[in-house]
């Protein structure tokens, strides 16, 4: 990876009043952001994302898992979802199942459906370009805390270890969904908020000599210190998805969001404590608000854009437009306001 860090954006569908894949593809390019997370191989996102030179991370669906633990059937799977629009399409990773729960009925199909599709991109000649991983959450750390201590949780170990062994084999970053906002709003007691959203003045974890100002590094050094543990050091992590809700729970707003999506795009060209001056590859969850999203009401507010494309923030992604939230326009179209 180069030393900037190449910000992308999650492109998530769940709902009912999204523009059409070809204007957001003209979003991304507007706003200059060059990576994209698709969660599924969408074929109308596929052929609008055909010359435009946006690298993406492409999802396999968990219900799709069971199904590529049959070879023939990965290969077919790569042959008409990637080979089809290789090399118009810039396919950087193969996301094979997010966050599957290790006691889920579905865990025992990771492994082997990972591997049937690394070996179907390897068939056709594309393991050098696009990489095969999986994309986890943070609940498989079992102590996070000192980072230093960073552990995988005991039960998790049996899923785990055989696949993080497969990415190190194919030398292979590990995808990882780092939210620090889930981890405030569920201990506001022991976590401040300045430490979640990158705006305390100075560290407020000291381990091993290294200062944790944020708890992004945190979490992120905890990840590698565990990956360390479970014999994996050389692994690297893909932030592949991180973001804060602007409404609908504690500690959201728009103030709150701003801040450390603005921060985190800033932050992640520098590293972390234990990995300073190496940049973060992270991806930005995510495009719009989504109303069909499932779960609590915050779950439907983590858009960066609303659905009819007005920013919601102030971001910059280097180089292109910066996004003003102050302009007539945006007001005019979509007034301000937190629903908490």
């Amino acid at each position: 990876m180069n030393a900037v860090a190449q910000i992308g954006v999650c492109y998530g569908m769940l709902g009912n009043n999204l523009p059409n894949a070809r204007e957001v593809i003209n979003l991304y390019k507007s706003n200059n952001i060059k990576r994209m997370r698709l969660y599924d191989p969408n074929q109308q996102a596929l052929q609008a994302l055909r010359g435009s030179n946006i690298e993406v991370i492409l999802g396999v669906p968990n219900d799709q898992l069971q199904n590529l633990a049959n070879p023939s059937k990965a290969q077919s799977w790569v042959r008409s979802n990637v080979v089809a629009y290789w090399p118009s399409v810039r396919l950087r990773y193969i996301a094979v199942g997010n966050e599957v729960p290790p006691s889920s009925s579905l865990a025992r199909f990771v492994l082997p459906a990972l591997v049937n599709v690394f070996n179907a991109v390897r068939s056709a000649g594309l393991e050098s370009q696009i990489k095969v991983s999986i994309a986890i959450d943070m609940t498989l750390i079992g102590v996070s805390y000192p980072p230093s201590a960073g552990a995988f949780r005991g039960d998790v170990r049996s899923y785990l270890d055989p696949i993080i062994g497969h990415l190190a084999w194919a030398r292979t970053p590990l995808l990882a969904n780092i939210y620090t906002y889930f981890s405030y709003s569920g201990n506001p007691r022991d976590i401040s908020l300045s430490y979640a959203i990158f705006t305390s003045p100075s560290p407020i974890v000291w381990d091993q000599g290294r200062g944790y100002q944020n708890l992004f590094d945190a979490m992120l050094d905890s990840l590698y210190s565990a990956l360390e543990k479970a014999g994996q050091g050389g692994i690297e992590v893909v932030v592949s998805e991180s973001g804060w809700p602007s409404a609908g729970g504690f500690g959201t707003s728009v103030d709150n969001a701003a801040t450390y999506l603005s921060k985190l795009i800033k932050h992640v060209q520098k590293g972390t404590p234990k990995r300073p001056g190496k940049a973060i590859e992270t991806y930005l969850f995510a495009l719009f608000d989504e109303n069909q999203k499932s779960g609590p009401e915050l779950e439907r507010h983590f858009g960066l854009f609303s659905p009819n494309k007005q920013p919601k923030y102030q971001l910059h992604f280097g180089g292109g437009r910066h996004w003003d939230i102050a302009s007539k326009e945006y007001n005019a179209t979509f007034p301000l306001k937190s629903d908490m």
